[in-house]
């Protein structure tokens, strides 16, 4: 049986979808105004690896991921590059797909745009409205009543009054109640604006969620996820609007993955620790990248460094030289290592263990190369297919180990040329010469290994 951590619970529960057989999750995407950092990588890997082993269970899932199109912060950084709006989201938008496609990432079922739901946004709002749950307040905006809605609150268990107490929260004089938030703002002339009953203006933030995850998935649907810091307010106004609107449980379980800190610190641009998963990829293979993402279970922190990078690429080495040169059977009967990989996952996600087997898997693949090779073939060919539930393991042995970090010195022809003087040297017995080879190579973090096929190489 899966078991899913609950937010809204707070404890692990048996997962029992809506519906036999089929599965309807939303995540919350990015609001696409700069390029994805490191803990937007985190997001979707997780989520990307959690929609894998549902699938992998037999389940129909309907994967949705959406993405803020519109949004204050959006039409500010438009303005600065003196751009369109469009221009800006459809730039950052090809960015992501492209991250998220070398992190090794299927991309969800569908991508929902905000700006492709304005009749159904404003169509909820009207709804909110006519129960009394909104209002428009003296500048025209229209805000949500969250006084009204009785369990607000919920999903961090707490309530109104506790989560107002440190948070930040937009006082304004046509508010009815501090915590009311905005469903539809006015703008201002010039800015990217719909026509409603409530005048000129753009959706907030919380309402477009609302709209697409009810038009996409229906008023109620298995699992809504994403980030941990849109627990509160964000998820918590989504539930709000959507019960509210549909006058329906809108989700299941709530899931959240861990944050990302940079030498135990907040990720932020003003400690100057910020970074983009292509700042981060020019340094470093992608899927060294993505296995420290998974080396963790989804809710825990992660500690990113160049440190903790350089250990992931060792690990990711060692399942590796276990496939290299190791001839792969063409089927498999599973043993024991895949059902305790399938027990591990099956515990809400937990990769951190089934990464453990898959170590225990290869130790038992060395041993049998040499007394067993009919059951190292068969050994290789399974973990190839667990690791692929994870996104791992996918290229060529050689390749990786000759590329799991971004060298700006020597290029693969380089060193080939290195090797073969090196070989010559030593064919004629210039040994002195042959070491000095290596130890220059070695120099600029080229591991040269010698074996009866010939020399490969790794970079360090």
């Amino acid at each position: 049986m899966l078991k899913i951590y609950n937010t809204q619970s707070g404890k692990k529960e048996i997962f029992t979808p809506i519906e036999e057989g089929k599965v309807g999750m939303y995540v919350c995407g990015n609001t696409v105004y700069d390029f994805c950092h490191i803990g937007h990588a985190r997001a979707m890997i997780s989520f990307d690896i959690i929609s894998r082993f549902i699938r992998h269970l037999g389940y129909d899932l309907n994967y949705i991921r959406n993405i803020t199109d519109v949004d204050d912060k959006i039409i500010k950084r438009a303005e600065e590059n003196n751009e369109s709006t469009q221009s800006l989201t459809e730039r950052m938008i090809a960015a992501q797909r492209e991250d998220e496609l070398r992190l090794g990432n299927k991309l969800p079922d569908r991508e929902p745009k905000a700006t492709e739901f304005m009749q159904e946004i404003i169509d909820m709002i009207q709804i909110l409205i006519d129960k009394g749950f909104a209002y428009q307040g003296t500048t025209g905006d229209v805000y949500y009543r969250t006084s009204k809605f009785e369990s607000y609150g919920k999903l961090n268990n707490r309530k109104l009054d506790e989560m107002l107490a440190g948070a930040r929260i937009d006082v304004e004089a046509a508010k009815e109640h501090p915590a009311d938030f905005v469903l539809w703002k006015q703008t201002k002339v010039g800015e990217v604006s719909w026509p409603s009953p409530w005048g000129e203006g753009r959706p907030g933030w919380h309402i477009e969620c609302s709209a697409m995850s009810t038009n996409c998935l229906g008023s109620h649907f298995d699992i809504h996820g994403g980030g941990p810091d849109l627990k509160f307010p964000h998820h918590e106004n989504e539930i709000a609007q959507s019960e509210a609107a549909t006058g329906k449980d809108y989700v299941n379980y709530w899931m959240h993955c861990g944050a990302v800190r940079v030498n135990n610190e907040k990720m932020s641009k003003s400690l100057g620790n910020f970074f983009t998963v292509r700042d981060v990829l020019a340094k470093f293979n992608p899927e060294v990248v993505r296995y420290l993402m998974v080396s963790s279970q989804y809710r825990s922190a992660i500690d990113y460094s160049d440190q903790s990078l350089n250990e992931a690429k060792v690990a990711l080495e060692r399942l590796y030289t276990a496939l290299r040169d190791q001839p792969m059977a063409a089927e498999y009967t599973p043993s024991e290592y895949t059902q305790r990989f399938e027990e591990a996952m099956k515990d809400d996600f937990n990769t951190a263990v089934a990464i453990s087997v898959l170590f225990e898997l290869v130790r038992d693949l060395n041993k049998a190369k040499t007394e067993a090779p009919e059951k190292a073939m068969t050994l290789a060919t399974e973990l190839k297919t667990l690791a692929e539930l994870l996104g791992l393991l996918y290229q060529d042995p050689e390749y990786f180990m000759q590329n799991g970090t971004v060298s700006e010195g020597l290029s693969d022809d380089d060193i080939q040329r290195f090797i073969e003087e090196r070989a010559q040297a030593r064919k004629d017995k210039n040994f002195a010469r042959g070491d000095e080879i290596r130890d220059e190579l070695a120099a600029q973090g080229i591991e040269l290994l010698d074996s009866r096929e010939g020399t490969t190489w790794t970079r360090s």
